[in-house]
């Protein structure tokens, strides 16, 4: 083989391939063109094209021309294999495809948010009551937990639906902004949701569980839809968020969980400070959830705190209460030591203080630009994950 380069620096690529079309074919009993072997031509296509674009001569002599041949009909024969069997399964890739637009359609950041807080308040609660616990709940929790993520995913659900214009100047990856998913089947996912979730909680946690969750599904719809559509109202729509991701929730939780227990539900210090921690911080959310949507919601009229007072201001106003969440947490550990473990309710609050100010000021180093505020929201689910991830050792 020799290589030699032209004194011009362009470098010129071309190989003797004997045999190309017609070796494979013959081999395969395949005509030339045959698409199954569209994979293996486009190898020997794009060798082609190099010769014409790229710079190195290559000769070979007859042993390399032998060794070229053996080892071109191997791989001609694999390709071939190969996007034939791939050819055979287009219903695998629609099914992936949909897998793909379906996660996206559920929001994976408030899916992680429902399942944590779920998971810690049933721990907090067998925690607490550790002679209580029986495999036998086991089920019970897990069609909960599936009770909520149907909740969780016809509220998002319908958001989208409601939202396709917005979504795609605000939101354009998902699925239908981006044309993967089409409204009649999300409109079918939406309803499966509702029903589903309705009948797991009718059928395991009683008539008060099902008048809250009726009542989550209620808010998440007149957020939503109109004619209320109250994400319209900046004030109203906040509120909503944080009484459904907050209040409802983990309310709810604890009061399943403690009847599915035998007990009658009484608020302890960690259970009301984890309701109303987490109720403000899903009013942070709230708030915080319009700044990278301000392009969208201008173009759309819809009133946000970003719209009307900046991203600036607003990304101050998270930051604020979040900061007066964490040394509330702080003040409450200090004064009911017997309620709490100071020793990791102090260090660990006083911790995630110092990295929300920390992202703050990468915020406003960045000047607030989009990736920026992505960051920093992204950062604010981050933080309210890790106190669900902590509330059960407090």
């Amino acid at each position: 083989m020799e290589l030699a380069c032209s004194s011009s620096s362009s470098l010129r690529f071309s190989s003797v391939l004997t045999h190309q079309d017609t070796a494979a074919s013959r081999y395969r009993k395949l005509p030339p063109t045959s698409p199954s072997c569209k994979a293996a031509n486009f190898v020997l296509k794009s060798s082609k094209n190099l010769s014409s674009s790229a710079g190195f001569h290559i000769g070979y002599t007859n042993f390399s021309k032998t060794v070229s041949y053996r080892k071109y009909r191997h791989i001609s024969i694999r390709a071939c294999s190969q996007v034939g069997t791939a050819g055979s399964e287009p219903v695998l890739d629609k099914l992936s495809q949909f897998k793909d637009a379906f996660w996206r359609f559920l929001r994976p950041h408030t899916i992680r948010g429902t399942a944590l807080g779920s998971l810690s308040l049933v721990t907090r609660a067998l925690i607490e009551n550790p002679n209580l616990i029986r495999w036998s709940l086991a089920m019970k929790a897990f069609s909960g937990l599936i009770a909520l993520i149907c909740g969780n995913g016809y509220i998002v659900g319908i958001n989208q639906i409601y939202d396709i214009g917005i979504d795609k100047v605000n939101k354009p990856y998902l699925p239908i902004a981006a044309g993967d998913l089409s409204v009649q089947s999300a409109w079918l996912l939406v309803l499966l949701f509702a029903v589903a979730g309705l009948l797991i909680v009718g059928i395991n946690f009683g008539p008060f569980i099902t008048s809250l969750y009726c009542l989550g599904l209620f808010l998440g719809t007149i957020y939503s839809v109109p004619p209320f559509r109250m994400k319209r109202f900046a004030v109203v729509a906040f509120l909503i968020i944080a009484t459904v991701r907050g209040f409802l929730l983990n309310y709810g939780v604890y009061y399943a969980t403690t009847a599915a227990l035998g007990l009658s539900f009484q608020w302890s210090s960690p259970v009301a400070f984890i309701t109303t921690f987490v109720t403000l911080f899903a009013l942070v959310i709230a708030i915080t959830k319009d700044l990278p949507d301000v392009e969208g919601d201008r173009k759309f009229q819809i009133s946000t705190l970003a719209t009307k007072l900046g991203v600036r201001n607003i990304a101050f106003l998270g930051s604020g209460l979040l900061l007066a969440n964490y040394i509330g947490a702080v003040v409450a550990a200090i004064y009911m030591p017997q309620a709490f473990r100071s020793s990791l309710m102090i260090p660990v609050h006083a911790i995630l203080a110092l990295c929300l100010v920390f992202q703050a000021w990468l915020l406003e180093k960045a000047n607030y630009t989009k990736e920026a505020i992505s960051a920093y929201y992204q950062f604010i689910w981050n933080l309210f994950y890790a106190e669900y991830l902590i509330f059960p050792f407090i």
